[in-house]
């Protein structure tokens, strides 16, 4: 076997077949789903791949690879991934002159545009170097102005939601230009003059709408997708602040919360009274309806018994008048004087007897309420006048 000679002409072709290994590699680029690829070429032309997949590029072009999605971040917390730009929180500052520590996250979605997306590159070059330099920055700046909008005592109060409402809208449309206003006037308490100053976003005396500095966001076609306030660390001064007012909110419900219940039970007092009152009323009325009743009844009793009464001695005196009568007829028809004696006897004894035999009642009302013998409604003189008219 003859030993094997590495010629010039092998090693040229070796050479222009690594070149070309080497052209075809650096012509083949891959853009990963959720990334677009700006590229230039090295003619100077730039274009943008917005597909995913692969795809081949002029040889020796350069490209650089953006996420869809910037995300830049304010937190503590040092394990989080997926962020373009993670930074610690920041200081705001409230209408009232009180700081706390603010974490946020953002999302920026990046523009669309082919023309918008190599503007972006221009100026930047890098997604990093774009989320460092302004996003991040832009993110702090407009919740430092959304901040000054309101006081510490507000934002606590519920004003949370006001807070993210417009950290999102200059994040989305630039940021507020913000005027201060001074005040004076007299403190309630103290009776002094004091100076209140407020932050009041300046707006166009026309539209009404608010004036806004635009930014590079706005510029360049870059959308928020996502914003969010993460959290709101208040300095000592405003905890204490926010300590007094739950113990003097809570203070207030309890006083509230009593006086309702007092309230109440007066009111339960009251009903039950009225309750009481219309009881005892209708008692009342009950008794004397049944008191009427009865004296009606007795009343109508009474007059009964009275006629009942009346109606007896008009009886016993038409009858002793019809036996006087029949002893008078006698007499004149010739009855000896012992004959006479003798009937006026018998005419008395059977008067009497008559009324014994008599169905008299047992009680009459005569006048008021109390009770008497059936004698004394007719008189016992009319019954003696009746047995001295039947001697004559």
């Amino acid at each position: 076997m003859k030993d094997f000679k590495l010629t010039k002409g092998m090693i040229i072709s070796a050479a222009i077949i690594f070149s070309c290994a080497i052209i075809l590699f650096s012509s083949v680029k891959n853009n990963d789903s959720g990334f677009r690829t700006h590229v230039q070429t090295p003619s100077g032309h730039e274009y943008v791949r917005f597909e995913p997949g692969w795809f081949f590029v002029v040889p020796f072009s350069k490209t650089t690879e953006y996420p869809n999605v910037i995300t830049t971040m304010y937190t503590d917390d040092e394990d989080v991934v997926g962020v373009t730009a993670l930074e610690q929180p920041f200081e705001i500052r409230f209408n009232d002159a009180t700081k706390s520590q603010a974490s946020a996250t953002v999302r920026w979605r990046l523009p669309n545009s082919e023309e918008d997306m190599i503007l972006v590159h221009k100026e930047y070059g890098s997604p990093e170097k774009l989320a460092q330099t302004t996003l991040s920055k832009y993110s702090r700046e407009c919740l430092k102005y959304a901040a000054q909008l309101m006081e510490s005592e507000t934002h606590y109060s519920g004003g949370m939601a006001k807070l993210s409402e417009d950290f999102q809208d200059q994040l989305e449309h630039g940021q507020y230009v913000l005027e201060l206003k001074t005040e004076y006037v007299i403190d309630t308490v103290s009776g002094e003059q004091v100076t209140l100053t407020t932050n009041y976003i300046r707006r166009d005396p026309t539209t009404g709408l608010a004036i806004r500095n635009i930014s590079d966001v706005q510029q360049f076609g870059i959308t928020v997708s996502y914003a969010s306030v993460d959290q709101i660390d208040y300095e000592p001064i405003v905890d204490e602040k926010l300590a007094a007012k739950i113990e003097q909110s809570t203070r207030e419900s309890i006083s509230k919360q009593a006086l309702i219940t007092a309230k109440q039970e007066a009111l339960t007092a009251i009903e039950e009274g009225k309750k009481l009152i219309a009881q005892t009323e209708a008692k009342e009325n009950a008794e004397k309806l049944k008191s009427v009743i009865q004296a009606e009844k007795e009343k109508e009793v009474a007059e009964q018994e009275a006629l009942q009464a009346k109606f007896i001695a008009d009886k016993i005196e038409e009858e002793g008048r019809a036996e006087a009568a029949k002893n008078q007829a006698l007499v004149l028809a010739g009855l000896t004087p012992q004959e006479k004696a003798e009937w006026d006897y018998k005419t008395a004894v059977g008067v009497a007897e008559a009324l014994a035999k008599a169905d008299m009642p047992e009680i009459v009302v005569s006048g008021g309420n109390g009770n008497s013998n059936p004698l004394d409604a007719i008189g016992i003189k009319f019954l003696l006048d009746i047995q001295s008219q039947l001697k004559k």
